[in-house]
């Protein structure tokens, strides 16, 4: 695990300053964890991905405007899922959705098409137990993997990843990669989109779309929050096609990195409110099982 340097948090962020206390609050108790799930026209996934949840305190369906049945098939296979009409478009916006709506102690996001592997959570769990704040996956260091992703999408990743490293100074081995999870009391640090904001004419607000993961990753390295990589293998899509397109995606990851250096730097010269971390000692900390 490493530690980044304090930074600035997302302006206007209502998240007040931790101290070791904090910490130990969280390691004396067992948390409750939400499942986000986002998902559009993934009725044949579902079918098979939903029953390999471990049982959680709650998993949050977020539907956008599905038209394959998405949403009876969901209920059909977990009847007490929760079920959230996200309200523009994207991924993102899907997310931002979720995240309001969870009442867990940890949010893990868990794509719907098949590609996460859910006996992985326990590992993410586990992370943040122990000390983290942010728990993200990483398919490309030991124990990770991937059996979907192309020669030019490693390429492509690979590149984004390091520039990251180059200019924000961290040490990510995968930057582009949406299994993650973390404590729900960060979600304010992110500073994403309001739910409710209407669509901007011909357009899509900055945040709603794939960029997401990439503009999380470095609000949470922005935050100063302390972030630990799990290895995680990332399996292929079961039934359909992915929305992702390797090039325009591509670009628009380019386009939050240099966006969130650019938002880093004004919020620093700003003297916005800086968010301080510190591990709970290993004695405090216990194992999580899985349970609602």
């Amino acid at each position: 695990m490493y530690r980044n340097s304090p930074r600035s948090l997302a302006e206007g962020s209502t998240f007040e300053q931790r101290t070791l206390e904090t910490d130990r609050g969280r390691a004396s108790r067992q948390p409750t964890i939400t499942v986000v799930v986002p998902a559009k026209n993934e009725a044949d996934n579902l079918r098979a991905v939903l029953p390999t949840l471990p049982p959680v305190h709650e998993v949050i369906l977020v539907d956008g405007n599905s038209t394959d049945g998405t949403v009876e098939v969901a209920r059909q296979v977990m009847p007490d899922i929760k079920i959230v009409k996200q309200t523009r478009k994207g991924k993102g916006n899907a997310l931002a959705c979720g995240f309001k709506a969870a009442t867990g102690d940890i949010i893990v996001m868990f794509d719907a098409d098949g590609s996460a592997d859910a006996r992985e959570i326990p590992a993410y769990v586990d992370a943040l137990i122990n000390g983290a704040d942010f728990a993200k996956g990483s398919r490309f260091i030991k124990g990770g993997g991937s059996d979907d992703i192309t020669l030019l999408r490693h390429v492509g990743a690979t590149g984004l990843h390091v520039l990251v490293n180059l200019t924000f100074g961290q040490r990510f081995s995968d930057l582009c990669y949406g299994y993650n999870a973390f404590w729900t009391e960060l979600v304010p640090a992110l500073g994403l989109p309001d739910i409710d904001a209407p669509v901007p004419p011909g357009g899509m607000i900055w945040g709603d779309g794939f960029e997401i993961e990439t503009v999380i990753n470095l609000r949470m390295v922005g935050a100063g929050v302390q972030i630990r990589e799990v290895p995680s293998i990332e399996r292929p899509r079961i039934h359909g096609e992915s929305n992702l397109r390797t090039f325009k995606d591509g670009f628009r990851v380019l386009r939050t990195i240099v966006s969130e250096r650019q938002r880093a730097t004004a919020l620093r010269r700003r003297g916005a409110t800086v968010l301080t971390t510190t591990t709970a000692p290993a004695e405090q900390v216990r194992r999580p099982s899985i349970s609602a």
